[in-house]
């Protein structure tokens, strides 16, 4: 299996002082290979300075995975194609025509998300599901399990997680992500469903931090700007 490395680029809170925190999320990833950037973040300038100070070079981005069609996962998505446009774009199909128009016009490669399915080796999409907008998260194949990173969880993230299970026929190791203020039953959902670890952030509400935070304990996963994961 290959290693998974990510790096919370944009989240509504920092675990380092020179990082900036702003509502919304994106995460880069490096699996297989490839680097990818999972969502924009709501403010271009404020990514691309983030990615910057650590170390991440937008240049080699070589796939944009945009979750849904909110500002607050989306609205960065230009600033960055002025530094990279040589990549490839997967989004929802549903996604306003002004973004794939933008993408297209800087010279990106724009593929539209429906069904579920593989995107790479041991790379999964579970597809643009319907919720109060429609969304897709990204799911990792690891030696220790799945990895599903969502951005808000519109579609409900035990929804996505279960998608994600079924898709991929495979246990979940981690979930990591925008829950979309969930109530506490929750929990109980992710242990019915094998999730091994927890690491609910953005829209996941001070709540929900909590009530994860007490169950999982150990497997816990704290998440902010700077936030470092490696799975072997």
């Amino acid at each position: 299996m290959a290693e998974l490395s990510i790096i919370v680029v944009f989240d509504n809170k920092t675990l380092k002082p020179d990082l900036v925190p702003d509502w919304g999320f994106a995460c880069v990833i490096w699996f297989g290979g490839r680097t990818i950037l999972f969502d924009t973040g709501a403010n271009g300038e404020i990514l691309l300075d983030n990615m910057k100070k650590l170390s991440i070079d937008p240049v080699d981005i070589e796939v944009v995975a945009l979750s849904h069609a909110h500002w607050d996962h989306a609205n960065g998505l230009g600033s960055f194609l002025e530094k990279n446009s040589n990549i490839t774009v997967y989004l929802p199909k549903s996604f306003p025509e002004a973004y794939k128009s933008e993408a297209r016009s800087f010279g990106a490669i724009v593929e539209e998300i429906g069904q579920g399915g593989e995107l790479f080796e041991g790379v999964f999409t579970t597809g643009e599901m319907k919720g109060i907008i429609e969304e897709q998260a990204l799911t990792f194949k690891t030696s220790g399990g799945m990895v599903v990173i969502t951005g808000c969880a519109h579609p409900g993230i035990v929804n996505i997680v279960r998608t994600a299970k079924e898709i991929t026929g495979e246990s979940i190791h981690l979930v990591l992500g925008g829950f979309h203020f969930p109530p506490q039953s929750v929990v109980d959902s992710f242990r019915e469903l094998g999730v091994q670890k927890a690491a609910p952030c953005h829209c996941s509400g001070d709540d929900a931090l909590g009530f994860f935070h007490q169950a999982y304990g150990d497997d816990y996963i704290e998440i902010g700007v700077g936030k470092e994961i490696v799975i072997e």
